[in-house]
């Protein structure tokens, strides 16, 4: 069983910056990646970035590219998600989540273990 807790979410002006992080217990398999989603209110959850644990490919929705960062720290089994250039439609419940066996690495029902959810509400 694998846990994750998250954190770093806030409140930020546009055009501002937040770093999300998470933990993760257990130890990762070949196949492990780790990912962010989001969901606004009355919205599907949706893909943010992902990362393989084994390499460190990442992947990003297209709504994020060139401003999100997804990035690991393998020692901590921990990811980050550096956001920059944040807008007002960025606001959202982030989650973090992990698969012990990831195929493409952006559907969300690839991921067995999901976090609390923490929340990043960006003002215009």
């Amino acid at each position: 069983q694998v846990q994750l807790v998250e954190s770093g979410g806030g409140l930020v002006q546009a055009g501002g910056s937040l770093r999300l992080s998470c933990a993760a217990s257990g130890r990762p398999s070949s196949r492990y990646a780790m990912g962010w989603f989001r969901q606004a209110p009355g919205k599907e959850r949706e893909f943010v970035a992902a990362i393989r644990w084994s390499g460190g490919r990442t992947y990003y929705g297209d709504s994020v590219k060139g401003r999100f960062t997804i990035s690991r720290d393998g020692a901590k089994i921990t990811v980050f998600l550096q956001m920059n250039s944040l807008k007002p439609e960025d606001t959202a419940v982030y989650y973090c989540a992990a698969t012990g066996a990831v195929v493409t690495g952006i559907a969300k029902n690839e991921y067995d273990y999901w976090g609390q959810g923490t929340q990043v509400t960006v003002s215009s």
